[in-house]
């Protein structure tokens, strides 16, 4: 990668799982009418279409700090808090299928946390049975959950096995021991051989480890080992994430300074040694930050164009609605997002009372919907036709203006009504969306929002 071209487009940058980006989103969160309209459109149209919807359920309890991790967690040892937060949950969830009217069509399943197999069987089965009752599953229905190595049993495995779940993904940041205790997240390279293990047994169709670069105290041979370590095991897909080092919403992170991380150039060639090494194994980039073998569903959907993006990352399943549940889960009608409140007990409390617990969300404008489209094209397809209608009326001109310059970069090919981006722009391609941004651009950020785009 040409150093030049790093160094000016290393800036910060969102990683576009929505557009308008959270911290774009208006001020003023949807009613709880105004909510109840956005979903229950979004759901007449998906069911009429029986596209069916997707559903995110936020576990958020840990038993250790990762002091790298910026998801909404709850550090606690005191298992007692399983059982009433899954009734909670399905409270919620019960609040959403009185609004359907009907039973919904469930395509698509991700519990993400937090740690969700910080619960026990038991608990994770009495969830998703009140999940299910008075819902349909869909056939080719996608279910995924997120295993810790040191806590995923082989009874969690098997349980969440027999209630459908095809796939899992493990979280192994690093393989590196001096990495690990740093990050405060001590897995024995043992652990995830063994989990990787059950699960095939078992019968998982799909394991996704996830991959972090940029971390503190990496170095290239530490990333190396550990993606030979990962090769070797071969799971069925990798994450391959950019650490996003922001210690001003993730205090943990405060527990080294950025003298730790390696910074720019170094930090490229994490990843570009990393793709290397995963294409030398078989794997085939898709998106930003994802790979997978050939035989998996989501280099499939790559290669039809089917390959979808929502808060939960790249999907094989493009639907229209996505409720979320469970404290800070975000919630997707396509022309309306929703956060729930992040304290589980103001998440508890607002649910008890029949409440939708949403806090803060956003109405899309017709600006937001074409643009939209037009990022979530560029993040799964590489490319984008734009109408000389919507150039004139959405003021995109300014745009294909902030454009000409990655053009002149030989970053994208840009032409009359469309962008392509060029394999040498793909790791560029947060700072492509970002010319489309104009949400960001009016309103520039003057404190840092966002981690760096490479």
């Amino acid at each position: 990668m040409d150093n030049n071209l790093l160094r000016k487009y290393n800036v910060p940058g969102p990683r576009y799982t929505s557009y308008p980006t959270v911290p774009y989103w208006e001020d003023i969160a949807p009613t709880q009418e105004q909510w109840m309209d956005h979903v229950s459109s979004a759901f007449k149209i998906s069911d009429a279409k029986g596209e069916g919807i997707s559903l995110y359920l936020h576990l958020p309890y840990c038993e250790k700090l990762c002091t790298y991790c910026g998801c909404n967690k709850r550090i606690t040892i005191n298992h007692h808090v399983e059982d009433p937060y899954i009734t909670t949950l399905l409270q919620e969830w019960r609040l959403y299928q009185e609004l359907f009217g009907k039973a919904p069509l469930i395509q698509e399943i991700h519990l993400g946390g937090g740690t969700p197999t910080f619960f026990s069987p038991s608990n994770l089965k009495r969830m998703m049975e009140g999940i299910f009752y008075g819902s349909r599953l869909a056939e080719d229905a996608e279910l995924s959950f997120e295993g810790h190595p040191n806590n995923t049993s082989r009874e969690h495995l098997q349980t969440l096995y027999d209630l459908g779940f095809r796939r899992v993904s493990f979280g192994i940041q690093d393989f590196d021991e001096e990495v690990q205790r740093v990050i405060n997240r001590i897995q024995p390279y043992k652990n995830v051989e063994q989990v990787t293990q059950w699960a095939r047994e078992i019968g998982y169709e799909s394991v996704n480890y996830d991959l972090i670069y940029g971390l503190p105290k990496q170095t290239m041979s530490s990333v190396i080992n550990t993606i030979q370590k990962s090769n070797f095991l071969k799971p069925d897909r990798i994450a391959f994430y950019s650490y996003a080092h922001v210690p001003w919403n993730s205090p943990g992170q405060r527990a080294y300074t950025e003298a730790d991380l390696p910074k720019d150039e170094e930090k490229r060639a994490l990843y570009e040694v990393g793709k290397q090494l995963f294409e030398e194994a078989g794997y085939v980039e898709i998106g930003m930050d994802h790979f997978a073998l050939k035989s998996d569903k989501l280099y499939t959907a790559a290669q039809n164009l089917e390959l979808h993006r929502n808060f939960m990352g790249y999907s094989t399943n493009a639907t229209r609605l996505m409720v979320g549940l469970g404290c800070s889960s975000i919630n997707d009608t396509w022309t309306a997002f929703g956060q729930n409140l992040k304290k589980v007990e103001d998440y508890r409390s607002a649910v008890e009372k029949g409440q939708f617990p949403i806090f803060r969300g956003h109405l899309l404008t017709e600006e937001d919907l074409i643009l939209r489209k037009h990022i979530l094209d560029l993040m799964c397809r590489f490319r984008t036709n734009i109408s000389a209608e919507a150039l004139l009326k959405f003021k995109l001109l300014e745009a294909k203006e902030r454009l000409k310059e990655l053009a002149q970069d030989q970053l994208i090919q840009l032409d009359q009504d469309s962008i392509q981006v060029h394999e040498a722009g793909k790791p560029f391609i947060r700072n492509i969306c970002m010319a489309l941004d104009a949400r960001l651009w009016r309103n520039k950020p003057q404190t840092q929002l966002f981690s760096s785009t490479i």
